[in-house]
């Protein structure tokens, strides 16, 4: 469990070093990636791609821009032709680096993109329209804001459908409860989808289960250190009425499970969520119950394709009916049962995917709730 340790104060020498670079006018573009001088260019003559999302050292983010590194290398370019703006989960930063990748490149740039919460999407989408450049969107973004109202140049949205998986995680750590007992929640930034969505799941499996108790629901953005220091004020307050833990995302697993060694206690039952690599064994371990894959390397990749092709005039988004537009992405729940066959298929070595079947994984048209 080493590795828990060293990732969180790998987390705080990462952020330090973010802050020093954004202080100098280093950070995100410019650190990540060197563009070179040139003229905007149109559309469909060799658009720069670029990826923009929270921080690589968080595993789940390095897969999905991994992902977009393999779309590069498919084209027959270097992973380094892959433009980075990393925004440290600022959605200031994140629009203000779109701004200045369009300034250089105007209309010549394919983005894919998450806008960090849901707010910042339709700044980012209109600003990317507005240079007459190509985006598509993962995750975050209001529900009245759609593709079809933008014509071609906002490609497509992607985010996945985390309510009935969130709630099969909450029945595993219940019935591991013996269907009794308390649970706190660590959910991720309160205005991102996913975290919604993932708290709704909890609570739906909670109706079944008469006598467990919800002790507490926080926030802990996604991130390993305040999870740590959630999970160690939620155990002074309730103690021994805690009886298992829902993470809204595995790196605030690790957090939590820091916490919880920090106490002496090893056999809590934790569930969490992303199937991120460290997450995986830590299931086939039996230390967390389950989690659910979402295929960040696909979903990275193909958000990158959708922008790209878009831009070259390959295919032409608005003759797309809606359900390629706005569509779920895939997810698998991993149990201690499957983990390790698990991470054979998906994680020792990535699968090939053809980077020009779209929605090959899609599963179906976004539903909003009313």
């Amino acid at each position: 469990m080493s590795f828990i340790k060293q990732y969180i104060e790998q987390q705080t020498i990462n952020r330090r070093n973010l802050l020093l670079l954004s202080a100098y006018g280093l950070g995100g573009m410019a650190a990540a990636a060197s563009f070179r001088p040139g003229f905007a260019r149109a559309a469909g003559q060799d658009p720069k791609i670029a990826w923009s999302y929270r921080d690589r050292t968080n595993p789940y983010w390095n897969s999905i821009v991994s992902g977009g590194e393999g779309f590069v290398e498919s084209l027959g370019l270097p992973k380094s032709a892959l433009l980075n703006l990393i925004n440290g989960g600022s959605s200031e930063k994140s629009l203000s680096d779109i701004k200045a990748l369009l300034s250089r490149y105007g209309s010549g740039v394919a983005l894919a993109a998450d806008p960090n919460d849901m707010p910042n999407c339709r700044p980012v989408v209109e600003a990317v329209v507005g240079a007459g450049a190509y985006v598509s969107t993962i995750w975050n973004k209001t529900d009245d804001l759609h593709p079809w109202d933008f014509g071609d140049h906002y490609v497509s949205h992607m985010t996945w459908s985390d309510v009935g998986p969130s709630e099969q995680t909450a029945r595993i750590l219940f019935d591991a409860m013996g269907g009794k007992g308390g649970v706190v929640h660590l959910g991720g930034i309160a205005s991102n989808n996913p975290a919604i969505e993932r708290l709704a799941g909890l609570k739906n499996a909670l109706k079944s289960y008469p006598n467990v108790e919800l002790l507490a629901v926080q926030a802990a953005d996604w991130d390993t250190q305040k999870a740590n220091q959630v999970m160690s004020g939620f155990l002074t307050r309730y103690g021994d009425a805690i009886k298992g833990v829902h993470c809204a995302s595995d790196t605030m697993a690790y957090g939590v499970i820091e916490a919880l060694r920090a106490e002496g206690i090893e056999n809590m039952p934790v569930v969490s969520y992303d199937g991120n690599p460290q997450a995986v064994d830590l299931v086939a371990q039996g230390k967390i119950l389950a989690t659910v894959f979402t295929n960040p390397y696909w979903g990275g990749g193909i958000t990158a394709a959708l922008a790209y092709y878009a831009a070259t005039g390959f295919f032409k988004p608005s003759a797309e009916p809606k359900e390629h537009r706005e569509f779920y992405g895939p997810t698998v729940l991993i149990t201690t049962k499957d983990a390790r066959d698990f991470k054979a298929k998906y994680i020792d070595s990535n699968p090939k995917y053809d980077w020009k079947d779209f929605w090959g994984l899609s599963k179906g048209q976004i539903q909003y709730r009313s």
